[in-house]
């Protein structure tokens, strides 16, 4: 991995990302271990749907493929 020279932080909120152009979607999320995911979702994708987690201070821990084939939100509840 390689990481910027002098690399400042960011946020992104958890949220999901249609792209409609591409046909990609795009989820970040944090984890219950306190990691965080980037997930990337979309038929185009050769090898599967890819999922990425990094530690809080923003260091790789670990990558590869996401073992379910849907987006979903697991913050969204239903109402009635």
């Amino acid at each position: 991995m390689a990481v910027k020279s002098e690399a400042q932080d960011w946020t992104v909120k958890e949220q999901i990302i249609e792209d409609l152009v591409n046909g990609l979607t795009f989820q970040f999320e944090r984890l219950p271990n306190g990691r965080l995911s980037f997930r990337i979702f979309g038929d185009s994708l050769r090898f599967g749907n890819r999922e990425f987690q990094f530690y809080s201070d923003g260091t790789e821990a670990r990558n590869g493929v996401v073992p379910s084939g849907l987006c979903r939100s697991a913050w969204v509840t239903k109402l009635d």
